[in-house]
């Protein structure tokens, strides 16, 4: 039997093995396979490991998308993680040539997709809490959000999954050094059905100059003289 004569169904099948390079190279040997790619049922689950993945053809964005992840681990990932007033003009450079890239797409995702149960960022550097924010409000129905490695995002986050991520079950916030620990408590407070998890999160040291950090430490110590 040919691989034409199976029908829809079967096809769908055997294109959900298929990664998203090979069901593009599949889908332009003839109409039927093309009908197949478009079908909105193929793309309910999605994996991307780097935000050049992000920009290609090779995949549909839907209402069917139930479940996101989007992992970045290359040496580009310790360049975004430096902190802004750090970075050297090569450092900025690199960084604003992708900048956009992985909110644009979560911008679309808020569009096209407010059926998502599940989201992952890891390693997703330029992330802001704006962008979570408006996830949070489109997607109502997600469930499981997992940060980690996302060093923009802050307490605001917290805030927007208290207030907006009704249907909220798990939330990871690993590895995001501007969480903090009060933020995490707030949260646990008006939230306690939450799994929450913020793994070396709120210990690390925030981004904030250390002229900021002195101004902070030597303010109670006047107040002492008083």
């Amino acid at each position: 039997m040919h691989i034409t004569q199976l029908n829809h169904e079967c096809l769908l099948h055997l294109f959900s093995f298929l990664d998203k390079n090979s069901r593009k190279s599949l889908a332009k040997t003839c109409h039927q396979m093309l009908e197949v790619f478009r079908d909105p049922l193929l793309w309910s689950l999605l994996n991307f490991n780097s935000p050049a993945e992000l920009q290609k053809d090779n995949f549909l964005l839907g209402p069917a998308l139930k479940y996101l992840s989007i992992r970045w681990h290359s040496q580009r990932v310790k360049v975004c993680n430096i902190e802004d007033w750090m970075k050297n003009t090569f450092q900025k450079d690199c960084c604003h040539r992708h900048e956009n890239t992985v909110s644009d797409f979560l911008l679309a995702v808020c569009k096209r997709c407010p059926n998502l149960l599940s989201l992952t960022l890891s390693g997703c550097g330029h992330v802001t809490d704006d962008c979570i924010l408006l996830l949070l409000r489109n997607c109502r129905s997600l469930e499981t959000l997992k940060l980690e490695n996302c060093v923009r995002v802050t307490d605001r986050t917290l805030e927007a999954a208290a207030l907006h991520g009704r249907a909220l079950r798990t939330l990871h916030v690993d590895f995001c050094r501007n969480i903090t620990q009060s933020g995490l408590e707030r949260l646990r407070e008006s939230r306690p059905s939450v799994a929450l998890r913020a793994e070396r999160s709120a210990n690390m040291i925030p981004d904030s100059k250390p002229e900021k950090k002195l101004t902070l430490e030597k303010a109670p110590r006047k107040l002492v003289r008083l």
